[in-house]
């Protein structure tokens, strides 16, 4: 199979893409909340059994120089979570100006008029795809 999800992961919310290693193409999916217990665990196994991923390839964020920061460790500890809940390979990948590129193509797609204001809420979904199409772009050149 050649699908993979990718995941930004927030204090409050977590985008989800959906990639295809064939294409090398990623969308925004979804966007789950993160609640005081931790995200919508319901949520994500209904998109993990609806897409049934090879690989799960999750956004790392780290300092401009590299070096970690607090949102770093909540991010590998997700990944943790979902190697050991779906027993599937998972990829950590700098996601260095992801939500700036999100951003970026939001305000784009709503100048171009495909996107509504209240569309905003996907940019961590968009912000996913950005992460997987990196992931998706290294794994081609090799």
């Amino acid at each position: 199979m050649s699908c993979v999800l990718g995941f930004d992961v927030g204090s409050k919310l977590i985008g989800v893409a959906v990639g295809n290693t064939i294409t090398a193409s990623a969308r925004a999916l979804a966007v789950v909340p993160v609640r005081d217990n931790g995200p919508d665990w319901a949520k994500l196994d209904e998109l993990h059994r609806q897409w049934q991923p090879d690989t799960l390839i999750v956004g790392l964020p780290l300092a401009l120089d590299g070096t970690l920061q607090p949102a770093t460790r909540l991010a590998r500890r997700f990944a943790e979570h979902l190697r050991e809940r779906y027993r599937a390979p998972v990829a950590l990948v700098d996601e260095q100006h992801s939500s700036q590129e999100a951003a970026q193509r939001f305000a784009e797609a709503r100048a171009a008029g495909t996107k509504r204001r209240s569309d905003a809420a996907a940019i961590d979904a968009e912000a996913a795809a950005v992460i997987l199409e990196r992931w998706l772009a290294a794994s081609a050149s090799h």
